[in-house]
């Protein structure tokens, strides 16, 4: 079955209706056309034959009756109050009822902004035809915390099966920006956001990791209260659909956990000009070049102006054309790296709409040193190392309670000598019945890069993944593995450009993961070629990793090993017939450890099936010591494959424990470490020093 679209209807009628409705990285359509979704994806007419039709006839009805306010009796909402989570953290307490206050989107700020942060109210829904009647002037059942996933502790609500959810809030708008564009900007809704402003619908989002912006200039009065509804659809893995879900189930199980549904990133409005900037590309090399593009609502080549600062002083400035890239060079830069992670201001002008953003100066790039193919930052070689990193906190899933809690791991690996964080495939997908590198396949809040670009910590960004190898049966009854057909495959890449283009512009993005261990991996051909080609089209600034564990088929920079039992890091001898070693690519352990040490009962995640499913673990240690001492005894063998053969990166697995896993170097709750600090940091150390002799040759790029 295809994926459907969310909101049936969502086909555009009337060119009155002028959406503006982007996803940062993707084009903004200025009106809509009988061809066009809200959404800004082109449609063919053909594609779901009898549903456009029936999408064309329900919006007309919608048409003639969405913005009649009807007032139904009032009804008794449920006052917010925090529910118990299985398991929490430090900093749960500490949430309250106005979280994340920071302004969410630092590489492209705006002054002028309103938090809408805080207590909204929800209820749930029981199908998408529910979002054709929208409880417009209607209290909903429950007050719900935003941001926050529906199903955590830290919403109020905890729910399950949260598939089809109404959230509403009232607003008002200042009266300073009569006159001006007010922009609508969400953090990240999953997975589908139709939005409604003041009876009417006024814009449309796909894709439950991404910021997107709606201009919501003609539906706002800045001299009264704002209503607004947000109808939310949150799939997972229900049947019939592999859409990019990370490792969210309806029904967790050891490595997939809890689902993530709702509002789970911060939402603000701002006021802009009426032509205004929608997108900014920024990177500056290792040679000064600074490269920008400004993308304006109009997109007609309006005049910009680029400054970058080192303090106050202007150390390079460029007047151009929007629309279009400007160059232009920064004398003597000092380099952003992860031992020194020295960054600059930058302001952009385009007309009357004026950005604060920032920069680093670095070349990210391979070349062979010492006969082997090896990443490169400004042009040097240093061994990159770091964990496994899920992305999930008990008490508020993928939301962290506060940016304190946020940094802290980060500040934890830093710390102990990594120079990388693999952040995994973190969206649990619920089955539904009926320096430091970050590798990742969650896509965290833009203020968790700022602090990576702030710390010297590289970041190594995956694609949230489709459906991992689950099997249904055919009309046949023959098993097979679910993967995406031809539509649900193109959503996959254009998801995967929106990515790009939403995160190219911060500095510690060090390279982009297409594929994790062939979850949602087409074999009968292979689209990660392709894919590959576009991200560099996007972003020839960083290196692929198309493949990361197995499914290799020579695409992308890295020849990326999965192997948990002991490493088998750039050695020929040791890789897997679905990774083979290839000597013209750069040799990376992608996952290896994994060692579980359940500390005591009163640090587990407090749900029976999660507890149920710890000795799934592949190697449980008796005790901490235990588990230190076969720590050391694998990363003394990757310092092997470091010193005589061709590994450059590592990552260890991982950075805390998860509902039903047990093998983090910290517990779940960040309450207690298990690492031997001391051992460690000397391990870790031994890596970097073993790849340093190594490097006594120059390099080519």
């Amino acid at each position: 079955m295809a994926l459907m679209p969310a909101f049936v209807g969502r086909r555009a009628m009337a060119a009155s209706r002028e959406l503006r409705c982007s996803n940062f990285g993707s084009k903004c359509w200025p009106a809509f056309h009988p061809s066009v979704f809200a959404s800004g994806i082109p449609i063919d007419a053909n594609m779901y034959g009898t549903l456009a039709y029936l999408s064309f006839f329900l919006t007309c009805s919608l048409a003639r009756s969405v913005g009649d306010v009807h007032q139904h009796a009032a009804r008794t909402t449920t006052q917010y109050a925090q529910k118990q989570p299985p398991l929490d953290t430090p900093w749960t307490e500490d949430v309250g009822t106005n979280p994340w206050p920071e302004y969410p989107r630092p590489q492209m700020a705006r002054s002028q902004w309103q938090n809408l942060n805080g207590i909204w109210q929800y209820q749930s829904a029981s199908s998408l035809n529910d979002s054709q009647y929208p409880p417009f002037g209607q209290d909903l059942a429950q007050e719900v915390l935003i941001p926050s996933c529906l199903e955590s502790g830290l919403s109020g609500i905890q729910g399950t099966n949260t598939l089809y959810s109404w959230f509403r809030t009232n607003f008002t708008v200042p009266d300073s920006w009569s006159g001006e564009s007010v922009l609508l900007n969400f953090g990240a809704v999953d997975y589908e956001a139709t939005v409604f402003i003041n009876g009417k619908q006024a814009g449309f989002n796909r894709g439950g990791y991404f910021e997107f912006t709606i201009d919501i200039t003609q539906y706002v009065d800045t001299s009264a209260s704002n209503e607004m509804l947000v109808f939310v659809h949150d799939p997972t893995d229900s049947d019939g659909y592999v859409i990019p879900i990370g490792k969210q189930r309806l029904i967790p199980s050891h490595i997939f956990y809890t689902p993530c549904s709702g509002i789970w990133q911060s939402v603000w409005i701002e006021t802009a000009p009426a032509n205004y900037v929608t997108q900014l590309d920024l990177t500056a090399d290792m040679h000064g070049q600074v490269n920008a593009t400004v993308h304006s609502i109009t997109g007609n080549g309006t005049t910009v102006n680029i400054s970058v600062f080192d303090g106050d002083d202007v150390v390079g400035s460029a007047s151009g054309l929007s629309d279009q890239p400007l160059l232009f060079n920064v004398s003597d830069p000092k380099l952003w790296s992860p031992d020194s992670p020295n960054l600059y201001n930058v302001t952009v002008t385009l007309g009357q709409d004026k950005i604060s953003s920032y920069t680093g100066f670095r070349t990210i790039s391979k070349g062979t040193v010492d006969g082997v193919v090896r990443p490169l930052l400004n042009g040097n070689f240093s061994f990159i190392f770091g964990t496994l990193d899920q992305g999930y906190w008990p008490d508020g899933l993928y939301t962290p309670p506060n940016r304190e809690a946020m940094v802290y791991d980060l500040k934890f690996l830093k710390d102990m000598g990594f120079n990388m964080v693999r952040k995994h495939v973190s969206q649990a997908t619920p089955r539904f019945r009926a320096g430091l590198i970050m590798y990742q396949i969650k896509v965290e809040p833009a203020l968790w890069y700022r602090a990576c670009d702030e710390m010297g910590l590289l970041v190594i960004q995956d694609m949230p993944s489709l459906r991992p190898l689950e099997t249904t049966v055919d009309a046949n009854g023959v098993s097979v593995t679910i993967l995406p057909d031809a539509d649900q495959q193109n959503e996959f890449g254009r998801q995967l450009e929106v990515l790009v283009n939403q995160l190219k512009s911060y500095p510690s993005i060090f390279a982009w993961v297409i594929y994790n261990e062939g979850w949602g991996q087409i074999t009968s051909y292979y689209p990660e070629f392709n894919l590959t080609s576009i991200v560099k089209q996007l972003d020839p600034t960083r290196l692929v990793d198309a493949t990361s564990g197995w499914h290799d088929h020579g695409a992308g920079d890295f020849s990326d090993n999965h192997h948990y039992a002991n490493p088998q890091c750039g050695t020929p001898f040791y890789s897997i017939d679905s990774s083979p070693y290839d000597s013209n690519r750069i040799g990376i352990q992608g996952e290896f450890g994994g060692l579980g040490n359940n500390v005591s009962i009163e640090h587990l995640w407090n749900n029976q099936e999660a507890i149920n499913s710890i000795n799934e673990t592949y190697e449980i240690d008796t005790d901490v010591d235990a588990w230190n001492y076969r720590s050391h005894l694998l990363l003394s063998e990757l310092q092997d494959q470091v010193r005589l053969y061709a590994c450059s990166v590592g990552v260890w697995t991982q950075t805390v424990d998860v509902e039903g896993e047990v093998n983090g170097l910290m517990t779940y709750d960040r309450r207690v470490k298990r690492v031997n600090e001391t051992q460690w940091k000397d391990d870790i150390q031994g890596l970097y020093d073993a790849a340093s002799k190594r490097t006594n040759s120059s390099s080519t790029n």
